[in-house]
């Protein structure tokens, strides 16, 4: 405990602001911000009128990061090449000891349901994740959002429907994920295409993402053959100097990849029916901050 109650109560609700605002925001620089200014808030604030500290720190975060989200909009229009959220190490630890809590943390910070969740718009994102992430209950998210009930029910039935639309059916089985991201680390940094070849899906996707500031496909890469030839291209490139790790992150397996001991790119796969069906790179060395957590 600190001398200061005010920062003894945001830092107790930290874990749940940094949660929604990266949600909300797929980038840990933008969502750290967001928690940052609502410090700002909440330290400037009459703190003895506030009869509930965590519903008027998550109301104020998550409307910051409704506000940058907007502004982010417009810039990512002009962004070069696919764009992926920023990959973060996830260790739910011991705060969340229910496992199917955990499951659903886990989805909900899922690359493949990110990149969805940036097709709603702001208020759709924000309603989706403090009820599906979080479980805030209706009522709370009408306050936080100044919308009534009803009108929160609507918003979060349709980014649900969205979602499921969208959302990829991938298998998730940890232990087979991890196996299958092993095997797939062997044979991309083997440049062996007949191993990779025997991993992908038929109608298997590679998503790179580099924002014009490394070497990646700037286009979406579909089907088998195509996306063995480019991985046994790039793992040819592979030399001793690269040192790659197996890690936990957006709540699944997922390969870091440093070179002369600096994060260079991050790969992770999803699987479905035993194969693997979509693989996700990045490579813009401003998303790369988190591989040094591993």
């Amino acid at each position: 405990m600190t001398a200061d109650p005010a920062t003894d109560v945001f830092e107790e609700h930290r874990p749940v602001l940094t949660g929604v605002a990266y949600r909300m925001l797929g980038r840990v620089a933008d969502a750290e911000d967001v928690v940052q200014e609502a410090w700002l808030r909440w330290s400037s604030a009459a703190q003895e009128d506030v009869r509930e500290p965590r519903a008027f720190l998550v109301r104020i975060t998550t409307r910051l990061a409704i506000d940058r989200l907007r502004h982010l909009k417009s810039r990512r229009e002009a962004y070069v090449g696919p764009w992926l959220p920023e990959p973060v190490v996830t260790d739910f630890g011991p705060a969340v000891p229910d496992a199917a809590e955990r499951a659903v943390l886990a989805d909900s910070v899922s690359l493949a349901v990110l990149v969805v969740l940036e097709s709603l718009s702001p208020l759709e994102r924000a309603v989706f994740v403090l009820r599906e992430a979080f479980g805030f209950p209706y009522a709370e998210i009408a306050t936080a959002l100044d919308r009534t009930e009803a009108a929160v029910r609507q918003l979060a039935g349709r980014a649900r429907r969205h979602v499921d639309e969208r959302k990829p059916r991938y298998d998730v089985d940890p232990g087979e994920r991890r196996d299958l991201t092993e095997r797939f680390l062997a044979a991309a940094s083997g440049g062996s295409i007949e191993q990779l070849m025997a991993l992908l899906a038929p109608d298997v996707r590679l998503v790179s993402d580099a924002g014009g500031k490394a070497k990646a496909a700037r286009r979406v890469i579909e089907t088998a053959d195509k996306v063995g030839r480019f991985l046994a291209a790039v793992g040819q490139e592979v030399g001793p100097d690269w040192d790659m790790r197996v890690a936990e992150f957006n709540g699944g397996p997922a390969v870091a990849c440093f070179v002369g001991g600096k994060p260079d790119t991050f790969f992770q796969v999803e699987i479905r029916d035993g194969a693997i069906q979509c693989i996700y790179i990045v490579r813009n060395p401003d998303k790369l901050a988190g591989l040094s957590a591993v």
